[in-house]
C-alpha cells in the first residue's frame, strides 16, 4: 500500500485598482501551503497557520476548494508515495501595497476580455486548438464548447476546463510535453496553476448567486465602483444602467447619505452591504445581474 502525504494549498484573492489579485510567494511562482501536522487540530486551523507564518496575512472565511492528488514519483507506479493536496480559497480587502499579491490574469491573460488583446490572444488559441484537433469531431467539439469558438458561447465558469483543455493540447510550460508555440501567461510548478483556476471558477460561479463579492468591497463604495469589481472577476465588461438597476432592485444595497468626490462630473453616492439579506432570506432566488455568455 503507497504511503499518503498531506499538504494544505491557499488561495487568497483581492481586488485593487479594479484588478483581481493572488498572493503568492517565490515571487509569483507558488502559493502559501504547508503539510498537515498531527498538532492541526483541523484542516482550517492548519491552512490558517500555514498562511500567516508564511505572509503575516491573517485569514478571515475560507472555503475548501477541491482535493488533488497526484504520485511523487513521475513513473506513477502503484506502490509510488501519494501525494494530497487539500485547497482552500479566501477572500479579503487590501489596505495596502503588500508584497506577494499578483495580479490573477497574469496566470491566465486568456480569461480577461477587458482588455483589447483578448481577442488577438484567443485567436492565436483558437488556431493552435484547430491544429491540436485536426479531423477528431470530438476534440473539434469540445474545444468550440470550451473557447467559445464556432459560434458557441463564451462562459466564463469554465476556467478549470480551458486550463485543462491547453494542459492536454501541450500549449502550457507544464504540459508533459510542452509544443513549441505555448499560450503566454505566468506559469507555475506542480498543479498550482490548476488550483488557481479551481479558485477562479469557483468564485465566478459564486458571485451570481452569493453576495461574496461584498467580501472584495471597502464598507462604502460607489455602484460603479461594485460593477467594476464584478467585472474585474467576471473577466469581462457588463451593461452599466442594467446592472445598477438589478442591484438597487434586490436590495442588496443601501444608500450611506454620503458621496464620494470624482475627478469628473458630480459627486457619486456611496453604499453600504445590507448584511441583514443573509440571515432574512438567504439570497434564495437573488443574482448578481452576470449573464452567463457574451
Amino acid at each position: 500500500m503507497s504511503a499518503i502525504r498531506s499538504e494544505l494549498v491557499a488561495v487568497l484573492i483581492a481586488v485593487q485598482d479594479e484588478e483581481p489579485l493572488v498572493l503568492t510567494l517565490d515571487q509569483g511562482r507558488n502559493l502559501p501551503s504547508g503539510p498537515l501536522e498531527t498538532g492541526h487540530r483541523s484542516l482550517q486551523r492548519g491552512m490558517r497557520l500555514w498562511v500567516e507564518q508564511q505572509t503575516q496575512c491573517h485569514l478571515g472565511h475560507i472555503e475548501q476548494l477541491y482535493t488533488f492528488a497526484e504520485a511523487l514519483d513521475a513513473t506513477e507506479g502503484p506502490d509510488e508515495p501519494r501525494l494530497i493536496r487539500i485547497s482552500y480559497m479566501g477572500l479579503t480587502r487590501l489596505e495596502d501595497a503588500q508584497e506577494g499579491w499578483r495580479g490573477l490574469y497574469e496566470y491566465f491573460p486568456w480569461e480577461s476580455w477587458r482588455e483589447n488583446g483578448a481577442e488577438s490572444l484567443n485567436a492565436e488559441i483558437a488556431r493552435a486548438l484547430s491544429g491540436w484537433a485536426g479531423r477528431d469531431a470530438a476534440r473539434q467539439w469540445r474545444c468550440a464548447e470550451t473557447f467559445g469558438l464556432d459560434g458557441q458561447p463564451w462562459n466564463d465558469e469554465l476556467v478549470l476546463h480551458r486550463y485543462e483543455l491547453l494542459w492536454e493540447a501541450e500549449l502550457l510550460p507544464e504540459s508533459r510535453n510542452p509544443g513549441v508555440w505555448l499560450v503566454p501567461g505566468r506559469s507555475m510548478p506542480s498543479d498550482r496553476r490548476r488550483i488557481l483556476a479551481t479558485a477562479l471558477a469557483r468564485l465566478r460561479a459564486k458571485i451570481r448567486y452569493r453576495p461574496v463579492v461584498f467580501e472584495l468591497m471597502p464598507e462604502t463604495f460607489t455602484l460603479w465602483q461594485l460593477q467594476r469589481t464584478v467585472e474585474a472577476i467576471a473577466g469581462r465588461p457588463l451593461h452599466k444602467q442594467n446592472f445598477r438597476r438589478l442591484i438597487l432592485a434586490q436590495e442588496l444595497v443601501e444608500e450611506t447619505g454620503e458621496a464620494a468626490v470624482q475627478p469628473q462630473g458630480r459627486p457619486a453616492r456611496l453604499y453600504r452591504f445590507r448584511r441583514e439579506v443573509i440571515g432574512t432570506r438567504q439570497l434564495m432566488g437573488s443574482k448578481l445581474p452576470i449573464a452567463r455568455s457574451a
